[in-house]
């Protein structure tokens, strides 16, 4: 039996059993893409409304929620609005799917219209809480006597901007490493890597070509995105205190080295083996890639099309000098400045995130873990092994710098340039410098934000 299956069973059971809403966090106050997310392609705009409780929906306050979660993403924030409307009836939410969210949300800041709450990409806030359209919730939250030491603290962290906090963590990621058990057994290894050298070792041997064609990677290097993850393993950090690119050196020409011998010279992967791969073709659940790195969102699939997968979990494997590196991110939720019903919104995310057995409910129907942490201690983490690498990553993953051109930074100058070097078409040294340069231009340039 996998240790997955358990996992999977439970993901599509609801607790009739919830805590109500207006309480301060008690039952647990003591003191990352699963289908249907972000990633997963978008219909046109919709709604979808659970229906009110036992009182009358003439008297309750309806909020809107605006996501741009769709399909099972969508259906399982529904399970939480419903459980939420049949627990009271003061207040009603309605989700309203958008596409291009963002954009939405910002029209609507500066001409009315804002929703009460937003489903939040917590890396968002540095960007966009100084534009003053976002609502702080400190007073809520002290008010309400809830602990910051039951939330992940870079998750609260990553919705704090100069002090003021702007949301509450609905959910927390961290890559770690997948790898097919079957594979690596053939290849004779009994244990997951801990290490660059293991890694490097394990991709090389789970390998399989055929003359020219790739039949089984060793390792996925499809996604450049993880340059970061590999330099804080390397013992880096991708900017400076002084808010400066800071990976033109060592450390970042040791992450462009390994790279570079894990394709080049051991070919354990090819540019363009996962291109145009959906669901039902993932290259991890139908065996055709032996390790890589992603999170409990990609569970859902795996059961749907990996039919014959095994696979377990590990932490990311440490760097050259021992150096752990993950990235935290996940989701939040946030009220707007325009928001005409901002306590009820309050009450609504209080309601979802900072109480053990509603939190749990989330993690039960998403797959993900939450934010608050109370609920990490029930059976359904402590007694499934398959939690325990994730939950043992988030206690050294780091979020993102907290920069307002950081993600200009990333997308415009870092990315282009290393997709260049993986096309071979420009050296590591090369490739640092003008990620660099180009790079701390546009954190000038969006240093102060608009």
């Amino acid at each position: 039996m996998r240790k997955w299956v358990s996992l999977m069973a439970l993901a599509g059971i609801a607790s009739t059993v919830l805590a109500g809403c207006g309480g301060s966090g008690d039952s647990g106050n003591s003191g990352g893409k699963a289908s249907g997310s972000p990633s997963a392609s978008s219909p046109a705009s919709g709604e979808s409304a659970a229906p009110s409780g036992g009182g009358s929906s003439g008297k309750a306050v309806e909020i809107t929620f605006w996501g741009d979660w769709s399909g099972e993403g969508q259906q399982q924030l529904t399970t939480m609005i419903d459980a939420f409307n049949k627990s009271q009836d003061k207040i009603r939410v309605k989700y309203v799917l958008q596409q291009d969210m963002i954009t939405k949300f910002l029209t609507a800041a500066t001409s009315g219209g804002a929703p009460d709450v937003l489903l939040w990409d917590r890396w968002r806030t540095s960007l966009y809480a100084p534009k003053n359209v976002l609502h702080p919730i400190d007073d809520y939250f002290d008010q309400d006597g809830l602990n910051k030491d039951d939330f992940y603290g870079e998750a609260l962290k990553e919705l704090t901007i100069q002090d003021r906090l702007y949301g509450l963590p609905l959910t927390v990621d961290a890559r770690a490493l997948f790898y097919n058990k079957k594979l690596l057994s053939e290849a004779g290894i009994a244990n997951p890597p801990t290490n660059w050298q293991e890694l490097e070792d394990a991709a090389v041997k789970t390998t399989k070509w055929d003359g020219s064609k790739l039949l089984v990677a060793g390792l996925s290097l499809g996604d450049n995105g993880l340059f970061s993850m590999y330099l804080r393993q390397a013992g880096g950090t991708m900017l400076t205190d002084d808010g400066k690119t800071n990976f033109n050196n060592a450390q970042g020409k040791a992450v462009l080295d390994y790279w570079d011998r894990l394709m080049n010279q051991d070919k354990v992967y090819k540019i363009g083996f996962e291109k145009g791969l959906g669901e039902s073709t993932d290259a991890f659940a139908t065996g055709k890639l032996a390790m890589t790195y992603t999170g409990p969102w990609m569970l859902t699939t795996y059961k749907k099309y990996g039919k014959d997968l095994d696979f377990g979990v590990a932490p990311p494997p440490a760097g050259p000098s021992g150096d752990k590196g993950s990235g935290m991110g996940g989701f939040g939720l946030v009220i707007p400045e325009g928001s005409k019903h901002q306590k009820e919104a309050w009450e609504f995310i209080k309601w979802w995130t900072a109480n053990k057995d509603n939190a749990l409910l989330w993690a039960k129907t998403s797959l993900n873990i939450p934010g608050f942490k109370p609920a990490i201690q029930d059976p359904f983490f402590q007694d499934d092994p398959f939690w325990k690498p994730f939950l043992d990553t988030l206690e050294f993953a780091k979020i993102r710098p907290q920069h307002p051109g950081y993600s200009v930074m990333e997308t415009d100058a870092l990315i282009p340039n290393l997709e260049l070097f993986q096309q071979k078409k420009q050296s590591a040294e090369d490739t640092l410098k003008k990620a660099q340069e180009q790079g701390d231009k546009l954190l000038q340039d969006n240093a102060e934000v608009k």
